[in-house]
């Protein structure tokens, strides 16, 4: 059976749909793996279960979500902590004592707070910078802490915005020891592209349209 124009290219269009949905799933880790130099409380709410980290050029911002196996405010004093690498990144991690982190590079760092207040820090060379965010910058439901930063707080060092790359730890203080889990374990990866709404209203649509040819077809 021939396929017509018009279902090639919403074929085409639903394709594309897909492949910006998937590449804005984030990454999943394992659980139960906590860093063997942890010696903080092994809760739920500081082993990563999956994250995200993307971008929007359209509005120039970055997203970020992470999910836990427990419940975000469960073990006093964590907060998460997304690495990213926008162009010098280093890893910074490797030269303190316990050394960790072979393999995260950054060079400037986005806490997410369980009282939903946020800050955003910024290292190149030996200089050190660093702006608060306000009570409701970031969002925690059940076992999910998220929040969205304006890309003007994350010039780049290099890379352009949407090449950054990144790395999640949950940590309960503030030395090595301290961190319980990196995700991924031993490696940054690339931010996401954050699909456009109208993206996935395509895909709706397009689904919908599809769905409506095919019962079309078994009426006649």
């Amino acid at each position: 059976m021939k396929m017509t124009m018009a279902r090639q290219l919403l074929l085409a269009a639903l394709a594309m749909a897909a492949a910006s949905a998937v590449q804005a799933q984030g990454i999943t880790d394992a659980t139960g793996d906590f860093l063997p130099t942890y010696v903080g409380p092994k809760n739920g709410d500081v082993d990563v279960v999956s994250a995200f980290a993307g971008y929007d050029p359209g509005s120039n911002r970055f997203s970020f979500s992470g999910t836990f196996a427990g419940a975000i405010g469960t073990t006093p004093g964590a907060f998460y902590v997304w690495g990213l690498n926008r162009g010098v990144g280093s890893e910074r991690f490797t030269a303190g004592n316990p050394s960790v982190g072979q393999g995260v590079l950054f060079d400037a760092v986005v806490f997410l707070r369980p009282d939903s207040t946020a800050r955003v820090m910024r290292f190149v060379g030996t200089t050190n910078t660093f702006t608060e965010l306000a009570a409701g910058t970031a969002t925690i439901s059940g076992n999910t802490i998220s929040g969205s930063i304006d890309g003007s707080l994350l010039p780049s060092t290099g890379f352009t915005s949407a090449n950054y790359t990144w790395n999640l730890w949950p940590r309960t203080g503030g030395t090595n020891d301290t961190i319980a889990d990196f995700a991924p374990n031993g490696s940054n990866v690339q931010v996401s592209a954050v699909p456009e709404p109208e993206t996935y209203a395509l895909f709706a649509a397009g689904l919908g349209m599809l769905g409506l040819a095919r019962r079309r077809r078994k009426v006649a």
